[in-house]
C-alpha cells in the first residue's frame, strides 16, 4: 500500500520582500477585487470591491493526499483509493473512513457540434443525435442542452517553472466566470508537489475572487517536483464522485510532470512492478473517464511542430505516443497531455498561440455553453468492468420541418470512449 506524501513550502526572504511588493500593487490595481457574473452590472467604487472579497472567508485549504492511500486490487489491476487508519486504531476494525462506491447503470456522454465555420452547433434536440456503444447504437434515455448546472474545477500548477502565468490568472478567470451561467459551480485547487484544494465547489463568485487571491497562488514553491496526474487524479477522486451534469477540470501546467516516469514506451503509462500501489497514467485515465470528467488543458509552452488540430482529429482512434510523433520532434511531456485527452474527452490549447489566459478560458466557457449532455442505459448492462468505445452521430432528416443546414459538414466532438469500473 503507497501513501501520497506532502511536504512542506518554504520561501526565503528575498522572494517574500518581492512577493509583498506585488501584492500591495495587485491591491492597488484592483486585482483582488470579486469576480462578480458579468451579466450583471454593479455601480460601486473599487474600494468597496477590495472590501467584499476581504470579507469572503475561504474554508481552511486541504491537502488531497494527506492521509490518502492506494491499493492496487490483483484480480482487476484497478487502483483503489482510501482513507488512512487513524494511528492507534484497531488494525482489526473495519475502516469507517474506507471510499464506497456506487455503480450507476445510466453512462451520460457531453458532447458539442461543430459547423464548417467552426462555430458551435446550439439548439438541437433529442433526435438529432445517435449514440453509440461499441458500435452498436443505444436508446437516448436523457437528453440535456447546457442547462444542467457545470461543475469546474480550476487546477493550477504552482510550481516555480509556470509562476509568472499565476499572476495574470486571476483577472483571466473573470473571463470564464463571467462566461458561466450563475448556478454553475467551481472549484480552485494549486498543486506542486502536492495540491492544495483552496475552494471547494461553489457558486459563491467573492469565494472564487478569495481563493484566486489565495497565499497558496503567490507563494514560491520551493520544490522541483511538479505531480501533475496526481494532481489531475486526486481532483477528480475526491470532488467529483457523485455529481451529474457537465464536469469538467481546467488545469493550467507546462505539462512537465515529475511523478509517473512516463517514457517514449508506451508501457510506462501502465503499472509496473515492484510497486504495484503506485499511480499510473493509466489509473488517472480510467478515474477520469469513469467519472465522465473532461480535462481542458492549457499548456504554457508552445504547440509542437505537427500537432494540429487536424493530426489530433486524425489520431483520436490510436495512441498518439509513438515513433512518427518522435521523428516529428514532439515533446513527450506535450504528447501526454493529448493523449490523456483522447482517452476521457476535452481539448489541448497553447498559451502562446491564444493571446492570453483571458482568450483561452473565454473559449473553454463557449464550448462548456453549447455541450449537449446524452445519457444512455448500456444494453448490456454495467457488470462487466473495462472500456467501451462511445460514438456520437447526428441524425440529419429527423424532424423535416426544421431547417438542418447544420448538419452538411458537421462534426460532432466527444470522448471516445468511456470506463466500468469493477467496484461495485
Amino acid at each position: 500500500m503507497n501513501r501520497l506524501s506532502s511536504a512542506g513550502r518554504k520561501i526565503s526572504w528575498p522572494q517574500r520582500y518581492f512577493l509583498r511588493a506585488a501584492l500591495a500593487l495587485a491591491g492597488g490595481i484592483g486585482l483582488l477585487a470579486p469576480l462578480f457574473y458579468a451579466r450583471a452590472s454593479y455601480a460601486q467604487p473599487r474600494y468597496a470591491k477590495n472590501a467584499s472579497a476581504q470579507k469572503a472567508r475561504l474554508p481552511r485549504d486541504r491537502v488531497l493526499e494527506r492521509g490518502v492511500e492506494l491499493e492496487r486490487d490483483p484480480a482487476t489491476g484497478e487502483l483503489r483509493t482510501r482513507s488512512a487508519a487513524t494511528p492507534g486504531a484497531d488494525a482489526d476494525a473495519p475502516s469507517s473512513a474506507a471510499v464506497i462506491r456506487s455503480r450507476v447503470e445510466l453512462v451520460q456522454v457531453g458532447c458539442t457540434v461543430i459547423a464548417p465555420d467552426g462555430t458551435r452547433v446550439r439548439g438541437l434536440v433529442r433526435d438529432d443525435f445517435r449514440v453509440l456503444e461499441d458500435g452498436v447504437e443505444q436508446p437516448i434515455a436523457s437528453f440535456d442542452a447546457a442547462e444542467t448546472p457545470a461543475s469546474i474545477a480550476l487546477l493550477l500548477d504552482d510550481s516555480p517553472s509556470i509562476y509568472r502565468e499565476l499572476g495574470e490568472t486571476r483577472e483571466a478567470a473573470r473571463s470564464l466566470t463571467g462566461s458561466l451561467g450563475p448556478e454553475d459551480e467551481i472549484a480552485v485547487a494549486a498543486f506542486a508537489n502536492q495540491t492544495h484544494l483552496l475552494l471547494p465547489f461553489s457558486r459563491d463568485r467573492n469565494l472564487l475572487a478569495a481563493a484566486l487571491a489565495s497565499p497558496e497562488l503567490t507563494r514560491v514553491t520551493d520544490t522541483s517536483q511538479s505531480l501533475i496526474y496526481q494532481a489531475v487524479y486526486l481532483t477528480a477522486h475526491e470532488l467529483f464522485a457523485g455529481r451529474a451534469g457537465r464536469k469538467a477540470i481546467v488545469l493550467l501546467t507546462d505539462g512537465q510532470d515529475s511523478g509517473l516516469g512516463l517514457t517514449w514506451d508506451p508501457a510506462s503509462m501502465h503499472a509496473r512492478p515492484p510497486a504495484p500501489n503506485v499511480l499510473a497514467f493509466d489509473d488517472v485515465a480510467r478515474e477520469l473517464a469513469s467519472q465522465g470528467v473532461a480535462l481542458y488543458v492549457i499548456s504554457t509552452e508552445g504547440r509542437p511542430r505537427g500537432m494540429s488540430q487536424a493530426w489530433l482529429a486524425e489520431h483520436q482512434r490510436e495512441p498518439l505516443v509513438s515513433p512518427d510523433a518522435r521523428r516529428a520532434g514532439m515533446p513527450l511531456y506535450s504528447l501526454y497531455l493529448a493523449e490523456m485527452i483522447r482517452q476521457v474527452g476535452g481539448e489541448i490549447y497553447f498559451l502562446r498561440e491564444m493571446g492570453g489566459l483571458a482568450e483561452v478560458y473565454r473559449r473553454i466557457a463557449l464550448t462548456l455553453g453549447a455541450e449537449y449532455t446524452l445519457g444512455y442505459y448500456p444494453a448490456n448492462g454495467t457488470s462487466q468492468p473495462g472500456w467501451r468505445a462511445l460514438g456520437i452521430e447526428l441524425r440529419p432528416g429527423a424532424n423535416p420541418s426544421r431547417a438542418e443546414s447544420w448538419s452538411v459538414g458537421s462534426r460532432v466532438e466527444h470522448r471516445a470512449a468511456y470506463y466500468v469500473s469493477s467496484t461495485p
